[in-house]
């Protein structure tokens, strides 16, 4: 195994390895013992890379809400009107309840950190600006608010059900929130 100065995706595979443990076992579960043996390194690379499971945390949750910024970016950027941009919201929805229930999980986990302790609000605070930027794009800032809100409640709901609500509900409740400002 390379050592910490020769093994530049070291860190790298500690933070994959944080999300993972956070998405299996919850945020409770982590340790820097299972997020060593899950990233494949020494123990002794936890504190050479981080100076505690705090900054590990953190930095683990940033990527993961870059990640979902970038899912917003890709469904939302190619939108070359209002309508377009409706639709992209609603494959949006669709796309992140849809999946393996990581991102969900996830997000739960932050929202719950975020909760408690100023740090991680932080970090949801630039999420939630990053991915209102997005929809700014399309919408006044209000109603790209409000839309963030719809999209995060939505995708919880159609997640978490036993029978998730279709398409057209979804569209319904987009085009409900977007028919006033720009």
């Amino acid at each position: 195994m390379a050592t910490g100065h020769t093994d530049p995706q070291r860190r790298a595979r500690i933070v994959a390895a944080t999300l993972d443990l956070v998405a299996e076992e919850g945020v409770a579960g982590v340790s820097h013992r299972k997020i060593a043996v899950r990233a494949g390194v020494p123990l002794g690379s936890m504190t050479y890379h981080f100076s505690g499971i705090e900054e590990v945390l953190r930095e683990a949750f940033g990527q993961f809400a870059g990640h979902i910024v970038a899912v917003f970016d890709a469904h939302l950027a190619a939108a070359a009107d209002r309508e377009e941009a409706r639709e992209a919201v609603t494959d949006l929805v669709h796309t992140l309840s849809e999946g393996s229930g990581r991102d969900l999980v996830l997000a739960q986990e932050l929202y719950t950190l975020a909760a408690r302790r100023p740090a991680y609000r932080e970090l949801t605070h630039e999420w939630m600006r990053r991915s209102r930027h997005h929809l700014e794009r399309h919408f006044d800032p209000d109603t790209a608010r409000q839309l963030d809100a719809l999209i995060e409640g939505l995708v919880l709901h159609r997640a978490l059900a036993r029978e998730p609500h279709d398409r057209a509900l979804t569209r319904e409740a987009v085009r409900r929130i977007t028919t006033t400002g720009r």
